[in-house]
């Protein structure tokens, strides 16, 4: 059975990372954007990091462009965003694609293991479904990650045991990750 183990990701840096060196930890794998609605995400985030690190839970953060470009500029330009606008300590990873023929083959695998199943009920969430429908188009059946901010928890395994839309109650998220841990 294939698991987040069996993945090679690449850090900001270009440097080959294994996510074997993960192994036992709970995970929260997040493709993320500087310029987004969700980009507060980074504030609970990093909160729920910093609490729950010392208990062997990681997020590794993969920042992504493909909506709508909101997350431009290089890797350490994101970084230098994030750690100071955030604070964040959590390890990030080199922009990447989620969807279409240039897809990391780890958020695939996600998204396999995990599908869409909406954004939820609510005028804002069907409003960020028509926006996500016409950027996603262009991706067709490759369109697995439907927004910046979606988020995918990891049992010690290395198996996907939850996908949080980024509409998702950050509370919500918090308590799957403590479930898990």
């Amino acid at each position: 059975m294939k698991t987040v183990y069996d993945f090679t990701v690449k850090d900001r840096k270009g440097k080959d990372v294994s996510l074997a060196e993960y192994r036992g930890k709970v995970l929260l794998i997040v493709n993320t954007a500087t310029g987004c609605g969700f980009t507060p995400h980074y504030e609970p985030l990093e909160a729920m990091y910093r609490e729950l690190r010392d208990r062997d839970f990681e997020i590794l953060d993969f920042p992504c462009s493909q909506f709508a470009d909101q997350a431009p500029g290089s890797d350490e330009e994101i970084h230098a965003f994030c750690t100071l606008k955030f604070g964040t300590e959590f390890p990030q990873f080199r922009k990447l694609d989620v969807n279409g023929e240039t897809a990391d083959p780890l958020f695939a695998f996600l998204a396999s293991e995990k599908p869409f199943e909406g954004f939820g009920k609510g005028v804002k969430n069907a409003a960020l479904k028509a926006f996500a429908d016409a950027n996603n188009k262009k991706f067709g059946e490759k369109a697995y990650i439907k927004w910046n901010f979606t988020k995918f928890l990891i049992d010690r395994e290395g198996r996907v045991v939850a996908r949080f839309e980024p509409t998702a109650d950050m509370k919500t998220v918090r308590e799957a990750v403590l479930a898990a841990l």
